[in-house]
Formats: structure tokens, C-alpha cells, sequence
């Protein structure tokens, strides 16, 4: 529950730091546009940079997986930050992607959600939580990564809201019991 406040508070965060002044098409308005047509679908976000070794390898996979659990309600959505436009286009020709890519020259979305290495992937639930966040790229971790996916996919977000309420009602239930006293 504490997750899913903070990443709700990391995003509204992120969405009143966009100014009027920027452009209808900012990173972070294309980024909060995509994750709003992707609610209620579990959603891979992977940083990425054309300069990166390891993004190289981890573009067939995303591909592949994008391909192969679309149907289930599973996206990619990549974000670029690359300074210079045109090395991520370079990149893009040699290295194609069949899923979303958001262009972030300057970072913002980059130093919002602490970028520290490329590539950087996070995994979001059904339910707008990020449970998973890995930095590199690692092709013996290929079974870990899809091992992850698979489990959220499978989570349903019926399951998870019945959760929240059980764990609501309980710690009412609890804090009642105890006085309105809590205690950790």
C-alpha cells in the first residue's frame, strides 16, 4: 500500500513539475500519456542510451517479449536520452523497436525516477506499482527477467485490489483494537 502511495505521489509529483511554459509534447507528459493508455497493463520502462553496449543486446529481447506477451497486457515503453537526437534515430535503424520510444534529451524523466546506469529497466504491476527495477542488461538473467513478468501478468488486478481492501479493512480492524494507538 505504501508503494502504491508513493509511486501515485511520484507521479503527480512529476506531472505538476512540468510547466506551462514546455512544450504539449514534453518526455514527461508523453511518458504519463503512455502509462495512462496502458492502465490496468503490466508495463517494462527501460532507459536507454544509443552510446549503451548493453542496450544493444537487450533491444531483441524487449522485441521478442513485447511480441510475445502483447496479447496478455504486457508493454514496453522506452525512454532515450541520448543529448543529440539523431545518435538515438542512428541507433534505432541498426537496432529496431516494435514498442514506444519516448525521446528525454535532457534527463528530466531520467533524474526524476534516480537514473544512475544504462540501461535501466522497472517493471510495473497492473496496478501502477514498481515491483521489479534492474540496472544493466544481463543475458543470463534473460529467465529471471521473464520469470518476473510472467508473475505479474498472472497477478490479476482483481486479486490485488481485493489486497488493499483486506489490508485496509485489517489495519482499521487492528488500530481499533488497540485503542487508536499504532504501533510498528
Amino acid at each position: 500500500m505504501k508503494r502504491t502511495l508513493a509511486f501515485v505521489l511520484l507521479l503527480i509529483t512529476f506531472a505538476a513539475s512540468a510547466t506551462s511554459a514546455e512544450k504539449v509534447d514534453s518526455p514527461q507528459q508523453s511518458l504519463e500519456q503512455a502509462l495512462s493508455a496502458q492502465k490496468g497493463n503490466v508495463v517494462y520502462i527501460d532507459f536507454w542510451a544509443s552510446w549503451c553496449g548493453p542496450c544493444v543486446k537487450s533491444f531483441p529481447w524487449m522485441n521478442k517479449i513485447q511480441q510475445q506477451y502483447q496479447e496478455q497486457g504486457f508493454t514496453v515503453i522506452s525512454i532515450n536520452l541520448d543529448a543529440d537526437e539523431m545518435n538515438a534515430k542512428q541507433f534505432l535503424q541498426d537496432n529496431p523497436a516494435s514498442f514506444a520510444v519516448i525521446y528525454d534529451n535532457k534527463g528530466t524523466i531520467a533524474k526524476h525516477f534516480s537514473i544512475q546506469g544504462m540501461p535501466t529497466s522497472m517493471l510495473i504491476s497492473r496496478d501502477g506499482v514498481i515491483k521489479y527495477r534492474h540496472s544493466g542488461f544481463f543475458t543470463d538473467k534473460i529467465n529471471k527477467y521473464e520469470d518476473e513478468i510472467k508473475q505479474l501478468l498472472n497477478s490479476s488486478s482483481t486479486t490485488l485490489s481485493k489486497n488493499i481492501t483486506n489490508e485496509t479493512h485489517n489495519k482499521t480492524h487492528n488500530k481499533t483494537k488497540r485503542g487508536n494507538h499504532e504501533s510498528e
